[in-house]
């Protein structure tokens, strides 16, 4: 009678000690896992997944290798000593080869501990390389440039960089004034320019038209000729002939003018 309740009880506490004695780990999607016995790592990177494990002694240490996204921040010098203040964006992901190495060497803090520096140091040594005005027009190539170190730093790692871009660049209110100033200065001069070509193309016409006009006119004279003259007043007679009525005009004095009676 009375041992019922006691085997519930040993029941209940087997059940929890193998929960907290747990002989399984298992690893989600996204990660890898690294075992550590009594914390020292094992260089083994365990998959997707259920694994063994000794209760107690060994710890599963989970290690996202996902895509995972960075912004930051900062300041820099232009060549020309112009203060730059930068915004960048980092898509990143751990190699799942590279698991044990961000845990062991990195604490499993790739984002303090490395990418944020390799960021800061990347930007500032590529800024310098330009002027501030290049940075804006050869923005691509700032990129470019910022990307390759970042790689080259980062693979030894065990990180690679999926894509970086540059957010923005910010200047000094009297540097953006002036590159406003500069480009609407060269605005008003492609408008001249235009304006010119146009002025041109007109009166380029205007010639072409008029000398046309001339050679028709000259073709016109040469056509005239004295029967060509003599055939129009013909013509003209004709003409007057074919519109008169028969009625002579009434002239005071009762003569005739304009007939001759011989």
């Amino acid at each position: 009678m009375h041992r019922a309740p006691w085997k519930a009880i040993a029941i209940v506490i087997l059940l929890l000690l193998m929960w907290a004695l747990a002989p399984f780990a298992a690893v989600p999607a996204g990660y890898r896992g690294v075992m550590t016995t009594f914390g020292s790592p094992s260089d083994r990177i365990l998959s997707e997944g259920l694994h063994l494990r000794i209760p107690i002694a060994q710890k599963l240490n989970l290690v996202n290798v996902s895509i995972q996204k960075g912004e930051g921040e900062g300041d820099a010098a232009s060549r020309d000593l112009q203060t730059v203040h930068t915004r960048v964006a980092l898509n990143y992901h751990v190699r799942p080869d590279g698991a044990v190495t961000v845990f062991r060497d990195l604490g499993n803090e790739p984002g303090p501990r490395i990418i944020i520096p390799a960021v800061q140091e990347a930007v500032k040594a590529v800024t310098a390389r330009f002027t501030a005005e290049e940075l804006v027009a050869k923005r691509t190539d700032v990129r470019d440039q910022i990307v390759a170190q970042l790689r080259e730093r980062l693979a030894r790692h065990g990180i690679v960089v999926d894509e970086f871009s540059i957010v923005n660049f910010n200047f000094s209110k009297s540097f953006n004034d002036a590159i406003e100033a500069k480009t609407t200065a060269e605005q008003l001069k492609l408008k001249a320019e235009r304006d010119l070509q146009r002025i041109e193309v007109e009166a380029r016409q205007r010639v072409a038209q008029a000398r046309a006009e001339a050679e028709s006119l000259a073709i016109q004279r040469q056509q005239v000729t004295p029967e060509l003259i003599r055939l129009r007043e013909m013509e003209n007679q004709r003409m007057a002939i074919e519109k008169w009525d028969g009625k002579l005009p009434n002239v005071a004095g009762g003569a005739v003018p304009f007939i001759n009676v011989k």
